[in-house]
């Protein structure tokens, strides 16, 4: 049941981002998809006018017409998605589900595509083959004899389209839930919370076409080359023409240092690359805040000496004075926050955060872009205000060149939220589907993840059906989720590919197999299209280019609409009729959500239609009608409560991240190009120092325990230590591996995200392999 052996290495990587190292995992990854010309042909139609959107990052695309439009992850998540390798009744009479779960994430999800529908037996612990109608007739069994709709949960992956998340949204809340926790909840939940109270609108304001005329981009808790390397070729362009890159992040990655374009062919036959920051600050984890008001200060202080002076001021006054709320509040908080406090929980010293301070003054326009680095953390939602703070402070955002930019992981996850995946909804979504549709919608607050993990484990929740997604994974404290899963009377999986989630069964369990990106989706009218929304409110079609591996294999549209039927009968819409034609679906979403009158016409346009942002267009929907300065505190300590009441000091402060073979859960491979890593995934990130100091030599086995006060122990065993370039009493490691070190109730204030790049461990002695959960 193994793959290939490989022999694991560790050799620091010297060469540039991308470059000959991309092309040669491209060919190796095309090849590896048991279809390569098929593939070929689908790769070239990837983010182009007539083909399908990738379905790896949210990134958006250029406007300009252009050969290749895909990057190397992107190439990778698409000859993963198209391959001729199957999963099917015929495995499952092969393997049982005992012995997957003693195989990897990577091993399961390399066998291939799900084929046909599934239903677990567990007198055989064996998946068997399950038609269409009974599998529809078990769901809405469970459903319909629930004493409450809230006793299920109802999970979104940010890969599902519009058309299915709409879909879906309007079947759950006809149902009489807004259950809907989803993976937004754990990556940029603290975005969309922060933004809000801020400037109005959950999102970024920025637009593709911005990054072309900002003289600084700041880039902070990211890193691009691996999570979203199209991101590398407008902040190659940046520098180039004279912008600064100014990178926050305690790894130095390969990607935001140099980057070899690979359609660059001066680039490529020299070997040379383009440098891609001109400043690179390395703060403690959860220090961004710190060190964001450490810039601020240094802003009023030179504010305040401009003044004296009579010269031109450091702050956009006019824009203060026209667009904002709570300037002195927020003055009075700097002057209330010394300098050794900020020095010392950002991890920087005073030169770095006025050096740093004197690189966003000089720039006119400033773009600021942040991802998990800064969203995972217990007080992320006010670092994330910090950052708005400061950009309020000069005018950036609402003009060319200038705003923020929290840059999101999967293709939709984006679109998701704006079609009604929301357990807290805005009232306005509310009273449209309640006007259009005619049925009284639930008003109260659905589940959270984590709040779903709770009622899962508690048995407040007896059914969980997810939409694309590996739930067991991608989740905190793996054996309590694991746990919760188990506990359901029913799960349900719609899914492309073989994952742990569907080994985690309830006591009846389906797994339902859906089209991808990449595939053709045929219904009753013909070939449809499914849409998108980008980081930069960015809507466009996607076309499947493959032809299915199966006929039994259904798309997601049609798959919620077949769930919907025999849940509620033909209420509140012919769920047959939207099936067969998604255009009727994009007339209801342009009915009641805002942005999307005459959405299939405008569809029509080559790249798609932009949304719109009001914070974009200087309109603030905030309680006050302008942009906010929000006063937060500083914490007093980083540690969690929890942590410091075991009495224990920390080893070191783990984050957890992921290779570049790999993007969420899904594992590509078991290597870590650009960090050096090959053949192995259970290994931790470390300066040689603390390895040392800890008692250890580099290349040993140690097991890693996280520090909470709840009675449980959080551990994981055979973990190999790599002297790594990163700052002393900071650690990294893979997620999902890590995951169960997570505390369930370790979580962000006001965003409940899992503070997964931050977590107080010890290091012991290894005891024995890792056993997987």
């Amino acid at each position: 049941m193994s793959l290939q052996p490989v022999d694991p290495r560790y050799k620091p990587y010297r060469g540039a981002a991308a470059g000959w190292g991309a092309l040669r995992s491209v060919a190796h990854f095309w090849l590896d998809s048991k279809q390569p010309f098929k593939n070929l042909r689908a790769l070239l139609k990837t983010n182009q006018n007539g083909g399908f959107d990738c379905p790896g990052c949210a990134w958006g695309d250029s406007p300009e017409d252009g050969h290749i439009k895909f990057c190397e992850n992107g190439a990778k998540a698409v000859n993963w998605e198209a391959t001729k390798r199957r999963v099917d009744a015929a495995f499952f009479n092969r393997y049982s589900v005992s012995q997957l779960r003693e195989q990897s994430d990577y091993w399961l999800e390399y066998q291939g595509r799900l084929t046909e529908p599934l239903r677990y037996d567990a007198a055989s612990d064996r998946y068997r083959a399950v038609s269409w109608d009974d599998a529809f007739t078990l769901i809405a069994q469970h459903l319909n004899a629930l004493d409450s709709p809230n006793q299920a949960e109802f999970y979104t992956s940010g890969r599902a389209s519009n058309e299915a998340a709409y879909l879906y949204q309007l079947f759950v809340r006809a149902f009489g839930s807004n259950n809907f926790p989803d993976c937004s909840n754990m990556c940029h939940e603290a975005s969309g919370v922060a933004l809000g109270e801020s400037i109005g609108v959950g999102k970024g304001s920025v637009t593709f076409a911005d990054f072309e005329h900002a003289d600084a981009i700041f880039v902070l808790g990211q890193n691009p080359g691996t999570n979203h390397p199209r991101m590398l070729e407008p902040l190659r362009e940046a520098v180039k023409r004279g912008a600064q890159v100014v990178a926050f992040n305690p790894l130095k990655e390969r990607g935001l240092e140099r980057f070899q374009h690979p359609q660059h062919a001066l680039e490529m036959l020299t070997n040379g690359s383009e440098p891609l920051n001109t400043a690179f600050f390395r703060p403690a984890l959860g220090g961004d805040m710190a060190a964001m008001r450490g810039i601020a200060k240094f802003l009023l202080q030179w504010e305040r000496e401009a003044q004296a002076a009579g010269e031109a001021t450091v702050f956009d006054h006019a824009f203060i004075a026209e667009h904002t709320q709570g300037l002195e509040a927020y003055l009075a908080l700097l002057d209330a926050s010394p300098w050794d406090t900020l020095v010392q929980q950002s991890g920087l010293n005073l030169q770095e955060i006025e050096q740093a301070a004197r690189m966003y003054r000089r720039a006119e326009q400033v773009i600021i872009c942040w991802a998990m680095g800064i969203t995972q953390h217990h007080h992320s939602v006010a670092i994330i205000q910090e950052i708005v703070n400061l950009q309020l402070l000069r005018g950036n955002i609402g003009r060319p060149g200038a705003g923020l930019c929290p840059v999101r992981g999967h293709s939709n996850v984006q679109g998701d939220r704006t079609m009604g995946i929301n357990e807290r909804p805005p009232v306005a979504l509310l009273d449209a589907l309640e006007r259009r549709f005619q049925f009284k919608v639930p008003r109260d607050d659905g589940h959270n993840t984590v709040e779903a993990i709770n009622a899962m484990l508690e048995g407040r929740a007896r059914v969980f059906i997810g939409l694309g997604g590996n739930f067991a994974q991608a989740t905190p404290d793996s054996p309590r989720t694991h746990q919760a899963l188990r506990n359901c009377a029913l799960t349900v999986q719609i899914s492309t590919k073989l994952n742990r989630s569907h080994l985690m069964t309830g006591h009846d369990a389906l797994i339902l197999p859906c089209l991808g990106r990449t595939d053709i989706d045929n219904q009753a009218s013909g070939p449809q299209a499914v849409t998108v929304e980008d980081s930069f409110s960015m809507v466009h079609a996607s076309y499947g280019q493959l032809k299915p591996l199966s006929t039994q294999m259904r798309s997601e549209p049609a798959i919620v609409a077949g769930i919907a039927k025999a849940t509620l009968g033909n209420h509140p819409v012919d769920w047959d009729a939207m099936s067969a034609d998604y255009s009727r679906i994009r007339e209801l979403i342009a009915d009641t959500i805002p942005g999307f009158t005459d959405f299939n016409q405008r569809l029509q346009h080559p790249g798609g239609f932009y949304l719109g942002n009001a914070a974009g267009a200087r309109r603030w929907n905030t309680a006050v009608g302008k942009a906010r300065f929000m006063a937060n505190t500083l914490p007093t300590s980083l540690l969690h409560d929890k942590v410091r009441a075991t009495g224990e000091t920390p080893d070191l402060i783990l984050q957890t991240l992921r290779s570049h073979d790999q993007y969420n859960t899904t594992i590509y491979g078991l290597d870590d190009r650009y960090r050096g890593v090959k053949g192995q995934r259970d290994v931790v990130f470390a300066n040689e120092a603390d390895i040392r100091r800890l008692g250890y030599e580099p290349g040993q086995k140690v097991d890693l325990t996280s520090l909470w006060s709840d009675g449980i122990e959080r551990r994981i065993s055979g973990f190999t230590l790599l002297a790594f370039d990163i700052p002393e009493g900071q650690a990294a490691a893979y997620y999902p591996e890590t995951n169960p070190l997570v505390p369930l109730e370790s979580i962000g204030i006001g965003s409940h995200t899992p503070t997964s790049k931050f977590i107080a461990i010890r290091v012991h002695p290894a005891s024995a392999d890792r056993r997987i959960l």
